[in-house]
C-alpha cells in the first residue's frame, strides 16, 4: 500500500508537469533564473529537467553560482529576472534596488548543522571555547551562528570563527580534523560525514533556533524583480506552479531527484544527494504563511544587526500576495 501511494504521488506530480506543458502558450516568456549551489537549487532540479526536455510553460534559462553576492549583483543589474537567495540577502536586495523586488515564496527552511567528532558537544552552550569553521562572513550562516551563540550567552571572544570561501573547504577541514566544529548546510554535511567516520551531526541549528526564539530558521526564498513581475505576472505565476511541483517531486521521488542533483553538479554523486535530501528541509511556503515566517525571521536578524537585512526591515510590498 505504501508503494502504491508513493507511485501514485509521483504520477500525480509528473502529470501536473505534463498538463502544464500541454497547455503551454504559443508565445512563452523568456525567464532568466539564478540560484545557488545547494538545497535551494535541489528543489528546482525537476523543473530544470522538464525545461531541458521542452516541457515547461515558459523558456527558462537557469544559472547557478556559489556566491550569493554574484546573484545579488545580477539582480541589481537586471541580468536575471528571478533568483533563489538566502532570506537575509533578499532583504538586502530589496533595499539596494529601492524596493524593486518581491519575495514569492520560502523554498528552504533550516539546513544548517553543527558537525564535529567532539562528543562533548550536546547543545549550543557547549560551543564555548571551540573553533568553528563556516562560510560566508556576513551571510545567513554567519548571522545565524552569531545569533545562536548570543542566545546561549557565548561572546565572540569565547569562540574562534574560521571563515572559508566555500562549504567544500569546511568539509575538507573536517575530513582532516574531527576535533573542530563545522557549521555547514546540507548537502555538504552529508559529504563531510562520508569523508570522516569520526564525525557526526552534533546540533541542528533549526531545532536550536526554534528552542531559543520560537520561530523557524528560514534559509532560502524565491524573489522576482518587480518590473518583470508587472510585465509578466501570468508567466511568473506559471513558474511558481512549476517550482512547487518540482519541490513536491523532490520530496516524493528522492532517487530520481538525487540523480538530477548529481547531473546538474550540485552534488558530485547521487548517493550523497540521496542521503542528504531528507535533511535539506526543502519546502514551499507562500502567501500569509510565507510572510509570517519570513518577517519573524528577518525581525530576529534585524534586532541583532540591522545591516543583516539591509539596514531596515522590508515593508509589506516586499511580500508577493497575488496568489
Amino acid at each position: 500500500m505504501k508503494l502504491y501511494k508513493k507511485v501514485m504521488a509521483i504520477l500525480l506530480c509528473a502529470g501536473c508537469m505534463l498538463l502544464a506543458a500541454c497547455g503551454k502558450k504559443t508565445d512563452p516568456v523568456a525567464i532568466r533564473i539564478a540560484s545557488l549551489k545547494g538545497p535551494t537549487t535541489m528543489g528546482l532540479v525537476n523543473l530544470m529537467q522538464q525545461s531541458e526536455n521542452g516541457m515547461a510553460s515558459n523558456e527558462y534559462t537557469f544559472s547557478m553560482e556559489t556566491d550569493a553576492s554574484v546573484v545579488l549583483g545580477q539582480m541589481i543589474s537586471g541580468d536575471e529576472d528571478i533568483a533563489l537567495l538566502p532570506a537575509n540577502v533578499a532583504a538586502v536586495l530589496y533595499q539596494k534596488t529601492g524596493q524593486g523586488i518581491k519575495v514569492l515564496n520560502i523554498n528552504t527552511l533550516g539546513v544548517l548543522y553543527f558537525v564535529s567528532g567532539d562528543e562533548s558537544i550536546q547543545s549550543v552552550e557547549d560551543l564555548r571555547g571551540k573553533t568553528i569553521a563556516l562560510t560566508g562572513k556576513g551571510t545567513t550562516p554567519d548571522y545565524a551562528l552569531q545569533k545562536l551563540l548570543a542566545a546561549a550567552g557565548i561572546t565572540l571572544e569565547e569562540v574562534t570563527l574560521e571563515y572559508k570561501a566555500e562549504a567544500t573547504e569546511v568539509a575538507s577541514l573536517l575530513a582532516n580534523d574531527s576535533t573542530i566544529v563545522g557549521f555547514l548546510p546540507q548537502p555538504f554535511v552529508t559529504a563531510a560525514l562520508k569523508q570522516n567516520d569520526a564525525l557526526s551531526i552534533r546540533i541542528s541549528a533549526d531545532e536550536a533556533w526554534k528552542e531559543f526564539f520560537g520561530t523557524e530558521l528560514v534559509t532560502g526564498v524565491t524573489v522576482v524583480r518587480t518590473e518583470f513581475l508587472e510585465a509578466h505576472e501570468e508567466a511568473v505565476r506559471e513558474f511558481l506552479a512549476e517550482e512547487k511541483t518540482s519541490i513536491e517531486m523532490a520530496l516524493s521521488d528522492v532517487d530520481a531527484t538525487a540523480e538530477l542533483i548529481a547531473k546538474y553538479g550540485i552534488v558530485e554523486k547521487a548517493p550523497v544527494a540521496k542521503a542528504a535530501l531528507p535533511y535539506c528541509n526543502i519546502a514551499y511556503r507562500d502567501g500569509e504563511t510565507m510572510k509570517s515566517a519570513l518577517s519573524a525571521y528577518l525581525t530576529t536578524l534585524f534586532e541583532m544587526d540591522p545591516a543583516a537585512v539591509g539596514g531596515a526591515l522590508p515593508g509589506d510590498d516586499f511580500y508577493y500576495e497575488g496568489l
